[in-house]
């Protein structure tokens, strides 16, 4: 087990497809926010379906401070770094996006009780860099960088943390910005030249909740942005308008030649698809819209709000979550031009269509998933992030959130949920708490990046 969890990475993601089902699974669990006065933990779950402890908490590791916010997560190396025998994928780099902490945890030398072995404050951060609210970790061969999403008073545009393998701050990755209003995820494709990020809104802005009306007033993202990689500067921008509100996460396709990739519009509830033309010009459409849908209590009809997609290892299946509506839905891009939806489960949302779900009563939607390297299983999550819960969801705070798991049909499409497997945190020893992000010790479908 330790070569697989700790290897360098993959050769292809044809090879990861084939590499032994997942056992552990690492998720991100909160309390803040949650008026429980504890710290925000990572927990390690059994994923072994011959297990006694099947689809339990087997560990949880709290980090030293009260209020972080953990949210997104990533290794220290990825397939990027296949064939370097000096890398391991040992460690979770794990931020808090409130206090801006990067917390060091080693997943390898005890895969089911992981250790804390290094924080790097949140204060250190912004007195050398001018950086805060960490987002998306990414291994850089042998080197991390982190979009940080504001200043470090929390305005935005923010920036790019560069951290060495040693987990020492060198300073900023980007050489500029440009004209960049805002930050978010990204992901970068080395053979094309290219990084693309997206936007969410300055710390200042989403941290308190969501209002409407600063979506209006240009406080919120409707862009996204592919840089030169090698130069780091950002050198192209598309406006998507209306069709694309709040453009949350990034995706390339897992082939390295490629040059197609996928954004989710969160409050337009679209699908962006990206690529480069036969004449060498990135273009961009609109794939995927899904209808606003009617609710008693709302003056108007509520979005479904992608708050996440992904693709399998193949590129064969695009998944995204409405967190709003309550839906999980598979689509086969194997055109990436024409999305057809092979696949739609319920879990929780507004609509009222799943409110309970193998036994739970699931409060929130479905929000963060992972899928599985053979694109068998996928792990949905239900926490978007503490004040923006609280606002959509209140009962969350007393029902705490849960984990399911999907199985996908790899071969015609589909989705069913799985009626063994679920993580109730509404019952965990402090009281409810929430979860997020998921990943696993060989790496994941959004962890790996091809040189």
């Amino acid at each position: 087990m330790t070569t697989h969890c700790c290897g360098p990475g993959y050769a292809s993601p044809l090879e990861a497809m084939q590499a032994p089902r997942e056992k552990l699974l690492y998720t991100i669990a909160i309390y803040t926010g949650t008026g429980i006065q504890k710290p925000d933990y990572l927990c390690t779950i059994d994923a072994d379906p011959e297990s006694a402890t099947y689809s339990q908490v087997i560990a949880r590791l709290e980090m030293p401070g009260i209020g972080d916010e953990l949210h997104h997560m990533g290794w220290n190396a990825c397939s990027s770094c296949h064939g370097d025998p000096e890398m391991e994928r040992k460690y979770l780099i794990v931020p808090g996006v409130r206090s801006s902490n990067l917390h060091i945890v080693d997943c390898a030398s005890d895969p089911r009780k992981p250790a804390l072995v290094k924080v790097i404050e949140g204060t250190e951060i912004k007195a050398r860099t001018n950086l805060s609210a960490p987002h998306t970790v990414h291994c850089l061969g042998s080197d991390i960088i982190i979009s940080m999403l504001g200043d470090a008073k929390g305005n935005a545009p923010g920036g790019y943390l560069h951290l060495d393998k040693n987990f020492e701050i060198v300073g900023r990755w980007e050489n500029s910005m440009g004209k960049l209003k805002f930050s978010y995820d990204f992901w970068y494709q080395p053979r094309h030249n290219v990084m693309v990020s997206s936007e969410w809104a300055a710390p200042n802005t989403f941290m308190p909740g969501f209002d409407l009306e600063e979506v209006g007033h240009l406080k919120y993202g409707r862009e996204i942005h592919l840089w030169d990689f090698e130069k780091k500067t950002p050198k192209q921008s598309f406006y998507l308008g209306e069709d694309g509100l709040i453009p949350l996460e990034v995706r390339f396709h897992h082939n390295p030649d490629s040059s197609h990739g996928f954004v989710g519009a969160a409050l337009s509830a679209n699908i962006i698809h990206w690529w480069k033309d036969a004449a060498g010009e990135w273009q961009w459409e609109k794939i995927v819209d899904v209808e606003n849908e009617p609710h008693p209590e709302w003056p108007i009809p509520v979005p479904g709000v992608i708050s996440v997609i992904l693709l399998s290892m193949d590129d064969r299946f695009l998944y995204l979550c409405n967190w709003l509506h309550g839906d999980i839905r598979q689509y086969d891009i194997s055109d990436p031009h024409n999305a057809k939806l092979t696949g739609q489960v319920w879990m929780g949302g507004l609509l009222g269509r799943a409110p309970e779900v193998n036994g739970v009563r699931v409060t929130g939607g479905p929000q963060m998933i992972q899928l599985s390297l053979d694109g068998k299983r996928l792990y949905v999550t239900t926490s978007l992030f503490s004040t923006w819960d609280n606002q959509f969801y209140p009962e969350i705070r007393t029902n705490g959130g849960c984990m399911l798991m999907v199985n996908c049909d790899t071969i015609n499409g589909g989705m069913e949920i799985d009626p063994r497997f679920v993580v109730d945190f509404g019952k965990e020893p402090n009281g409810p708490s929430r979860c997020h992000e998921t990943r696993y010790p060989g790496g994941d479908c959004t962890s790996d990046i091809w040189l």
